[in-house]
This record gives structure tokens, sequence and C-alpha cells, in this order.
């Protein structure tokens, strides 16, 4: 890895709300890298400990203007300084092999003229998230679809020709990449990128699959991200009630133990 150009720099752009608890195991995989690294926490108002998990760990804080993650990339990826730009959800885990992969990447014949993602993981191995995996990989290599929870490193030349990040509430991923497909090439770096299966634990994973497919649907119809969000918000909450109301009736109908101490009495 020596020999590393000193005008080619990198940027990590990380978009948080309330990642206290996931943040700080990406920041430590961040840590492999062996050149200076500019790390970028674009936050939404956390409530807990997000911003300090970052600073402690060296990144910088930025407060984005509005929620909303297409917004926090906005305005995260105009601030940065590197000429190259790895964006990342704060609830993935990158594999050791990452800074060999990304150098390799950065510093390819023709590197700066393609757009990079990693290979989808859960960290869950139940069959239908295996099943998930194989999916996305073909979605990925086929239709070049790669979708954000895969990163995406990009050199910032690329990004400001397509227009960069749009102040979406929803479908950001997808709306770039459609862009920058129609000019580019998209590679995988080989790797795989780990993100948190709790989305798919809460809502099930046939119903979150189901739940995606039809907002791209429409989204692709050209309805309003803003609709497509509230909708998303709505289908949420209605989750989130149907899984602490079973919940709670399971609680309801537990048998009591007998006490075996009052059996003898």
């Amino acid at each position: 890895m020596a020999g590393l150009n000193t005008s080619t720099t990198l940027t990590v752009v990380i978009p948080t709300l309330n990642e206290a608890t996931t943040l700080p195991l990406l920041l430590a995989d961040l840590a492999l890298w062996p050149h200076p690294l500019d790390v970028l926490v674009v936050d939404a108002g956390s409530c807990d400990a997000t911003a300090m998990v970052a600073q402690q760990a060296g990144a910088d804080v930025l407060n984005s203007p509005e929620r909303g993650r297409g917004q926090q990339l906005r305005f995260g990826t105009q601030q940065a300084r590197g000429t190259w730009l790895l964006v990342l959800h704060a609830d993935s885990r990158l594999d050791p092999r990452w800074p060999q992969k990304v150098f390799a990447a950065m510093h390819a014949l023709n590197g700066a003229q393609r757009v990079w993602h990693f290979d989808f993981r859960v960290d869950d191995r139940r069959p239908m998230l295996r099943l998930l995996e194989w999916a996305v990989h073909l979605r990925s290599c086929l239709r070049q679809r790669p979708y954000g929870d895969q990163g995406l490193l990009i050199h910032r030349q690329q990004l400001a020709a397509v227009g960069g990040y749009r102040p979406l509430p929803l479908m950001e991923d997808l709306d770039l990449i459609e862009r920058i497909i129609r000019n580019s090439h998209l590679c995988r770096l080989g790797v795989p990128l780990t993100t948190s299966g709790r989305r798919w634990r809460r809502n099930g994973v046939i119903r979150l699959a189901i739940q995606n497919a039809q907002l791209k649907r429409r989204w692709v119809r050209g309805e309003d991200p803003a609709v497509l969000e509230r909708d998303y918000m709505n289908q949420s909450k209605r989750v989130e009630s149907i899984s602490s109301h079973t919940k709670t009736h399971s609680d309801d109908l537990e048998v009591p133990v007998a006490n075996p101490v009052a059996d003898k009495n």
C-alpha cells in the first residue's frame, strides 16, 4: 500500500440518526485505513450519544439542515474534501480486507471513471436472508442496481458530473444510481459490506421485500417521494404496533410458574 499519490485522498460520509450503538463498530473498521482519512458523520438531530461517539473516534460531526438520508448525503458530500468519496450507512460493518480493495479501486486504470460498491451481506444467517443476499447479488451484477446499504465509492468529479445526491426523503440511492449508469459502469469491490438485519427482524423478510418492491414501483412511475415517505412511515408504524401488541398478548398468555415452596404448604 506504499506509494499513495498524495493528491488522492478519501472522505467517508456517514448519515446518522440515533446510531450511538452501531456507529462505534463502523468507525473501528474505518480505523484500518493506513492513510489520512476524513470521516464526516452527518447527523439529523440524534437524541442519543451519536455525536459524542463520532467525535471521540476523530470524526467530524456535521448537523444536517434537514432530516432525511438524501438531504444528509447531499449536505455531507458537498462538504467533503477528498478526491474520492465513500458513502456508508451507520449500521454497516466493513470486511478486514476493505483497505486493500478500496485502495486498488482508487488507483486502478480508469478507476476514476467507474463507480464501485461492496457485496451485500446481512448479519443474520437465516435461510430467507441468504436468499435475499443472492437476489441482491444478481440485481447488482446483471442489472447494475446496487442500493445504499452496499456502500458507494465514487470519484468526486463523477459525483459532480451526475448532479450529486438529490435531497429526496426516500429512494435517494436508486435515484443516484439511475443517473450514474447512463454514463459510467458500476464495479464490485469484491468484499462484503455487512448490514444490520434489524429491519428484517422487526418487519419480516417477506413483508419488507414486498413493501420495498411496491415503493420502488411507485417511484419508477413518478409518484412524489414525499408521499412515498409518508406511506413508508405509516406502514412502519403499523408493523411496530402489531409487533408490540403481539408481544403484549403473548406476555398475557404466559402460564405462571408454580411456587414449589408454596405447593408444599
